[in-house]
């Protein structure tokens, strides 16, 4: 056995200890929460609906799972524990990233150190992965791709440094691992090239500044594209490039959004004036909000806004355009319905209490509001009905 499986074996057998030790047994199987919300406009199409995977506060094991139904306008609670009353954790502890793979729903539980895989037609329990500290999702051609701060989840200036393992989505197996840089992020994939973020976050502050590029076929990485520091979200366009966020220091470097040039890999340009906490991409549309905090000014600036990939030029300084983004205290989840234009922004309050999703109309006007569970932060839309 190599050396990086040798490391992989061992944070693979830590984590699944510390996920059986932390099992909640005995608790009592919450119920779902239907409410109709949005019963007037009912959308048809391929798009059925959509999950919802709220965070829950960390330590307090309450990572949830909610469904949004087009064709009926219900959204419900917490549909996890109900469909999987046998799950003795629930669905764990901190959901960080959720995305649909042919049929089946994946969802990164970070402290619980899994993901979670489940049937996207009905929600219940297929499988459990073990990944130490996980953190988020890509797939290509039959395999799944999860990027791990692979250590304890503490700040240390030592803590070690980060990779993605590959698992076959056939029989949920980890087939390999790849190291990358310091407590790794989002993960882009274009072509036969991976592109992972890297913070470095928990050795502030010392943070790490790189993008690791791998090649898929040998997986391995084969060098990184240096950035700033503190990197954590990147998006790919049709266009050759590459949106990655920087998160600063929270002192007196700002957040910021970089463009890397696919052809050359290197940062093509700077955009100090789009600070960037979270994005997705509709089209030629990168909506971007900032939340960004200051441990000078002690305080939170929050922005909304469209850049145009095909210009680069920013369309809009606010995409929510009736006055509603005041009543948003912390934007968290972001998605835009790819047929329609909708676009949802959660609001994850005080971290500790229900959140709201809110939908706005593509021109954006507020349609609709729904209370969610705790820290509402990933959004998959799917083509499958809810069985």
């Amino acid at each position: 056995m190599n050396i990086r499986k040798n490391i992989i074996a061992v944070c693979i057998a830590a984590a699944f200890c510390s996920g059986i030790s932390s099992c909640r047994k005995g608790d009592p199987v919450l119920p779902s929460e239907p409410v109709v919300v949005n019963p007037w406009d009912k959308i048809s199409g391929d798009i059925c609906g959509f999950y919802l995977l709220n965070e829950g506060n960390m330590g307090s094991n309450k990572a949830s799972l909610d469904h949004y139904d087009y064709s009926t306008g219900v959204y419900t609670r917490n549909i996890y524990g109900e469909r999987n009353p046998f799950e003795v954790k629930d669905l764990g502890d901190v959901g960080n990233d959720l995305k649909i793979y042919g049929n089946k729903l994946w969802a990164v539980i970070n402290c619980s150190n899994y993901v979670e895989v489940m049937d996207v037609s009905t929600a219940k329990h297929i499988a459990k992965i073990a990944v130490p500290n996980c953190r988020y999702l890509a797939f290509k051609d039959g395999y799944a791709y999860v990027s791990a701060y692979a250590g304890p989840v503490q700040i240390d200036p030592d803590a070690r440094i980060g990779m993605v393992v590959k698992i076959d989505t056939a029989d949920f197996k980890i087939v390999d691992s790849c190291i990358v840089g310091y407590q790794p992020e989002e993960i882009a994939i274009v072509d036969d090239k991976m592109y992972v973020a890297n913070s470095g976050g928990y050795r502030v502050p010392n943070y790490d500044r790189t993008v690791s590029v791998i090649d898929i076929p040998s997986f391995e990485e084969t060098h990184k594209i240096d950035v700033d520091i503190n990197l954590h979200r990147i998006v790919p366009d049709r266009h050759g490039k590459l949106y990655v966020s920087s998160r600063g220091d929270y002192y007196g470097q700002h957040s910021k959004t970089y463009v890397i040039d696919v052809e050359t890999e290197e940062v093509h340009e700077t955009m100090d004036n789009l600070p960037n906490s979270n994005m997705t991409l509709c089209g030629d549309s990168l909506y971007v909000y900032s939340n960004e905090f200051s441990y000078i000014t002690k305080e939170w600036t929050v922005s909304y806004a469209i850049l145009d990939t095909r210009t680069g030029r920013v369309v809009t300084r606010n995409f929510i355009t009736d006055g509603t983004d005041k009543k948003i205290k912390v934007p968290y989840a972001i998605a835009v319905h790819p047929v329609t234009r909708d676009f949802f922004v959660s609001d994850a309050k005080d971290y500790v209490s229900p959140g709201v999703l809110h939908c706005f109309s593509k021109d954006g006007k507020r349609k609709w509001s729904v209370t969610t569970g705790d820290i509402p932060s990933n959004i998959a839309f799917t083509d499958k009905k809810l069985e």
